[in-house]
């Protein structure tokens, strides 16, 4: 059974949150909206960031998923875990701006959703890298 990397993949999945939130900051105009949608972004962000980062271990527990040839792959598996974060980022922000005059000024752009379903799904590949910068007590 592959290893959990939970401390790592919590740090950057809250980076990637609160870049997201900031970027989502110029987009959203009402100040509700921001905080909701911040706190969104920080958990989902989390869970993404998990997910792409312990796909080893994903594919180990459910290995239904790992006997399809295609998702299989931990690379796709990835990318598909990337394309539904791009889409849920997407998805959420335009349900909530066809909610009606109170959600004025929500929209975010596919470039921004697109972005950060990158940045998901390359957590993993830049872990080695920032892996110094994450401080030990969260190397758990």
């Amino acid at each position: 059974m592959a290893d959990i990397i939970i401390g790592p993949s919590i740090a950057l999945g809250l980076a990637i949150g609160i870049y997201e939130a900031t970027l989502m900051h110029r987009d959203v105009q009402v100040k509700a909206h921001r905080f909701g949608h911040t706190i969104h972004a920080l958990v989902l962000s989390v869970v993404f960031v998990f997910a792409t980062m312990n796909v080893d271990f994903m594919l180990s527990v459910i290995p239904q998923i790992a006997s399809i040839p295609v998702l299989g792959n931990p690379h796709v598996f990835r990318v598909i875990i990337g394309l539904i974060a791009a889409i849920k980022i997407h998805g959420t922000s335009k349900a909530i701006q066809g909610a009606g005059s109170a959600s004025v000024g929500l929209g975010e752009t596919w470039f921004h959703s697109i972005l950060v379903g990158a940045l998901v799904v390359a957590a993993p590949y830049a872990y080695p890298f920032v892996q110094p910068a994450i401080p030990t007590w969260l190397a758990f």
